[in-house]
């Protein structure tokens, strides 16, 4: 195993040390990523579905958070081959993935998440995937509950016309092997992406440390005229929010509410805003007075202090993704659902795959 140590602080985030660069020629077609937090026993579950995939040629990157408990660097030393990143400082799971994409040498760049075990032939799928659509770049998985086999954890993400993002089919049956087709965006609990692609797009934003950089890189992906399409038999096991605390933890709650908001105001095209706007406003306030939301009203509005807080510089990098912009805004509407129906029954959008040169969009 490889380890190497991160300088302590994120003005060092650009500059790790790391071992010398390996001949390229001998580079990986894949670099799996995994970024652990006090991920425990989930950690080794992961790392052991992945060493028993059925297609090899990629590299193991485990991202050690600066956990508290020392048992993910152990647990990964477990792993002959793994290369283990020890941080000392907690990047969140945006700074963190940025640190591997750059640290990896794949092609194509993996992510999944320490609370996850894919399936043996999970990145076989994947790679079947990508050969048979030459020009997407970007794909996610089928991702089913760990503890319901039957239960679907998500089908990939969706955009509502409301601003709010959901995991399409969470909790509802196993729909199983489908057909493949584009989603509004990868989850990033088990996506594959052109690593060119991913860093030309400048990764995820940093900003937002965790939760929600997955949408927002889907979005920008759109915006760029890249689609992603789900591949239904590329299956991984989640239990979902291990390192967190839980969906309904108040560190879920809050970074949920204010990346959200701040995915909004930073990727909708102009046209769409005075719609999207106060549809999102609104659907907040009602998802707040829910009676099993109402708990957390009081740190909903914190989160939207904070996303009023951060909101110049979430602008000055609007302006850098709009200017990009290559679709219109009625491919981005199209792109989204605007059913209620869809948003309040979590249920899955997967459109028909459009033509694409081998090039991308």
């Amino acid at each position: 195993m490889i380890v190497v140590m991160a300088p302590e602080g994120l003005e060092n985030r650009h500059r790790m040390d790391e071992p010398a660069p390996e001949d390229k020629t001998q580079a990986p077609g894949l670099s799996v990523c995994v970024i652990a937090y006090n991920s425990g026993p989930t950690l080794r579950a992961c790392l052991a579905s992945l060493a028993a995939q059925t297609f090899t040629d990629f590299e193991t990157l485990v991202i050690d958070n600066a956990s508290p408990d020392a048992g993910d660097a152990a647990i990964a030393a477990e792993f002959p081959g793994v290369r283990l990143v020890r941080n000392q400082a907690n990047l969140g799971f945006a700074g963190a993935g940025n640190q591997a994409a750059r640290l990896a040498r794949g092609r194509w760049f993996v992510l999944l998440n320490p609370d996850a075990d894919a399936d043996p032939d999970w990145l076989a799928e994947l790679v079947a995937a990508s050969r048979r659509h030459p020009g997407v770049k970007a794909f996610t998985s089928r991702q089913l509950m760990a503890d319901q086999p039957g239960v679907l954890d998500g089908l990939g993400d969706v955009m509502s016309g409301y601003g709010i993002p959901y995991r399409g089919g969470y909790l509802g049956p196993d729909p199983g092997d489908t057909a493949e087709g584009e989603v509004f965006s990868p989850c990033g609990a088990a996506m594959m992406i052109d690593r060119a692609l991913f860093l030309d797009l400048g990764g995820f934003d940093e900003q937002f440390f965790c939760y929600g950089e997955d949408v927002d890189l889907g979005y920008r992906l759109q915006l760029a005229g890249e689609p992603t399409v789900v591949v239904p038999r590329a299956v991984v096991r989640h239990v979902g929010s291990a390192s967190s605390g839980g969906r309904k933890s108040e560190f879920a709650v809050f970074h949920g509410t204010r990346n959200r908001f701040w995915v909004v105001a930073k990727d909708t095209p102009a046209l769409l805003l005075p719609l999207v706007v106060p549809l999102h406003l609104a659907a907040v306030v009602y998802i707040s007075l829910r009676r099993p939301n109402r708990p957390h009203a009081g740190l909903v509005w914190r989160a939207f202090l904070a996303a009023m807080k951060g909101l110049p510089q979430v602008m000055r990098s609007r302006a850098r993704v709009q200017k990009g912009r290559r679709v219109s805004a009625w491919r981005i509407a199209r792109a989204m659902t605007w059913d209620p129906r869809d948003l309040t029954g979590r249920r899955p959008v997967i459109r028909p795959l459009r033509p694409t040169p081998p090039g991308g969009a």
